[in-house]
């Protein structure tokens, strides 16, 4: 945060600058002087005046953001909720917080290695109690969870872009309830872990590249459970399926943290049966025998009635399955 503030006076000083010279080249006596001068002042001044809007956006919304801590919120952690939330940990967290499938969610997946330009670190954090998470009550973990705020009250890095606020009450508690349950397992490396944006990042976000998702407020509940498009959608979101193929699974357009973009799984589940895609997400392997170009290994952990579902929110018009 220290060096993003540092940037950020730099570039509030850049525009006094540049607005000073341009009334300086203004008031000079020469035409030349005030003709050229002007125009190239005034369009620094511009320009400067635009970045320094962009990444001041940028830092209010990474450390500023709106969030309600309920503060009394405890977490029973009975022997359900931590059945529920090992199932939705292998659906959700091991993508990211188990990179090398050891059966240990201590992190150190570097996702910044994987964006082609440079925004900062992004690394998973060890969510063991060996790791950050001890310091954590369960209503931080909550929060974390449903407004992607961290501790120090400002977005948690990466997590505050995923879906997973969007689970319900009581699969957030089970998620917490599973963590709280693990053995304190240590990192393999020393290294940081976390979310350290830079000030191009803060740039980006504050000009709308990485837009913060819709906050949720009040009581989140999940539909029935059911082979239907409506619970095939809460199916999606715990999957982080919507997070890569967009909110409606209709695909994502190239962007600078993607320049290959995301294909529309709606387009390519149209033709298959329901046996082939859940045969497909279990095996990785498409009917035709080629490889599946995406992490099918966290949705083979869903059962086969979750499959189901998805199937169906991914068979049915984008407008319906939206409802």
């Amino acid at each position: 945060m220290l060096g993003n503030l540092v940037v950020l006076v730099i570039m509030i000083a850049l525009v006094a600058l540049f607005g000073w010279l341009t009334y300086r080249a203004i008031r000079a006596k020469k035409m030349w002087v005030k003709i050229v001068g002007g125009i190239l002042g005034a369009v620094a001044t511009l320009l400067f005046v635009t970045l320094t809007f962009a990444i001041s956006k940028g830092f209010t919304t990474m450390y500023m953001p709106p969030s309600a801590l309920d503060a009394n919120l405890k977490v029973e952690g009975t022997p359900e909720q931590i059945a529920r939330g090992k199932y939705l940990a292998n659906i959700s967290c091991v993508g990211c917080h188990d990179p090398e499938k050891t059966g240990a969610l201590v992190g150190g997946f570097d996702m910044s290695a994987e964006i082609p330009i440079p925004l900062g670190t992004i690394v998973s954090r060890n969510l063991t109690p060996a790791g950050a998470l001890s310091q954590y009550t369960d209503a931080e973990l909550f929060r974390v969870l449903r407004h992607g705020v961290g501790k120090d009250g400002a977005l948690s890095g990466y997590m505050g872009f995923l879906s997973y606020r969007q689970l319900s009450d009581d699969d957030t508690k089970a998620l917490i309830a599973y963590l709280r349950s693990l053995p304190p397992t240590p990192s393999k490396s020393n290294a940081p872990q976390g979310t350290q944006f830079n000030a191009l990042a803060l740039l980006m976000i504050g000009a709308g590249m990485f837009p913060i998702p819709e906050p949720v407020t009040g009581v989140v509940t999940a539909p029935a459970a059911g082979q239907n498009a409506a619970y095939g959608k809460y199916v999606a979101t715990f999957g982080d399926c919507r997070g890569c193929h967009g909110p409606q699974m209709t695909g994502a357009e190239p962007s600078a943290a993607d320049p290959a973009g995301v294909p529309n799984a709606r387009l390519f589940v149209a033709g298959l049966t329901r046996e082939q895609f859940t045969q497909m997400m279990r095996t990785g392997k498409r009917p035709d025998g080629s490889e599946l170009k995406m992490p099918w290994e966290s949705a083979a952990q869903m059962n086969d009635e979750d499959l189901g579902a998805l199937y169906e929110y991914l068979k049915a018009p984008a407008e319906t399955a939206s409802k």
